[in-house]
């Protein structure tokens, strides 16, 4: 049996959590930062990325913005009511927060049509090579891993990054201006939401998954929820290099014949681990 864990400082101060959350965080802290500082969002906040990289990222991007209350349904078909506290915290929170992101697709194709991508285009138009990367790992840890390994790769580590990132795009009011007026307001409002909620939503995911290992869980058990979290991060980070065509990224490593990168799996598993 695990120590059992309660909050009792902030929640969104790191010291309120078990030791090995905080050196969790702290050991994923540099991977995180290559999402948050991707060149997507400094090309976005400057007004700079152009048609085919708007579309690429808009279509890419869309398979987990449109299956992400899937993943969470995945993680609420493992919990049981009563059979434990993190359990019925995390099944209480699923719930709800399924309903707070049903609207998100809608608002994700607001967001894209007010670029210029077109509706039928992000549901329908072929996604790059190489994007499926981030929604291929969502769907895996949340269908096949353990509750807490399904909600810390994806409500506290994808929501995480993707609040730190959205709130650096929304600020930038040449980004904003680059929408006409009449439909500014319209357009941003996907990015207006994850930089206002997802500030505590991935803290709350955190604490759940505190509740539900405890203070003191086995080393390898630790181990694998930080491999989860670095893989989340890493995966976020080559969808986004192949919405940009990053041909130069170094985890694009092998060359067919026609010289085009081919993404190898293994990388992910090996980056994540280190």
């Amino acid at each position: 049996m695990h120590a059992h864990f309660e909050r009792t400082g902030p929640l969104t101060e790191l010291t309120s959590y078990p030791e090995w959350a905080q050196d969790l965080v702290t050991a994923c802290a540099p991977t995180k930062q290559a999402v948050v500082d991707h060149e997507a969002w400094t090309l976005m906040r400057e007004a700079r990325l152009d048609a085919v990289g708007t579309r690429d990222f808009m279509v890419g991007v869309w398979p987990v913005i449109e299956r992400f209350p899937g993943y969470m349904a995945l993680n609420l078909l493992k919990t049981r009511y009563g059979r434990s506290k993190g359990e019925n915290m995390a099944r209480r929170w699923l719930v709800r927060n399924i309903r707070v992101e049903q609207n998100h697709a809608e608002y994700w194709l607001n967001w894209a049509e007010g670029a210029g991508v077109s509706q039928d285009e992000v549901l329908n138009g072929a996604a790059p090579y190489g994007t499926e990367a981030l929604s291929s790992w969502c769907e895996e840890v949340s269908r096949s891993a353990p509750l807490a390994a399904g909600m810390i790769a994806t409500n506290y580590a994808v929501e995480g990054a993707t609040g730190e990132w959205s709130q650096k795009v929304y600020e930038s009011m040449a980004y904003a201006e680059s929408f006409p007026k009449e439909v500014r307001a319209h357009s941003l409002r996907w990015l207006q939401l994850h930089a206002a909620y997802d500030d505590t939503h991935p803290w709350e995911a955190l604490e759940i998954v505190c509740t539900l290992v405890g203070t003191s869980p086995r080393a390898d058990e630790v181990a694998y929820l930080q491999e989860c979290v670095k893989r989340s991060y890493v995966s976020m980070r080559i969808t986004l290099d192949r919405c940009l065509d990053v041909r130069r990224d170094p985890w694009l490593l092998s060359e067919p014949a026609l010289g085009e990168p081919v993404f190898d799996e293994r990388v992910v598993a090996n980056e994540a681990a280190a």
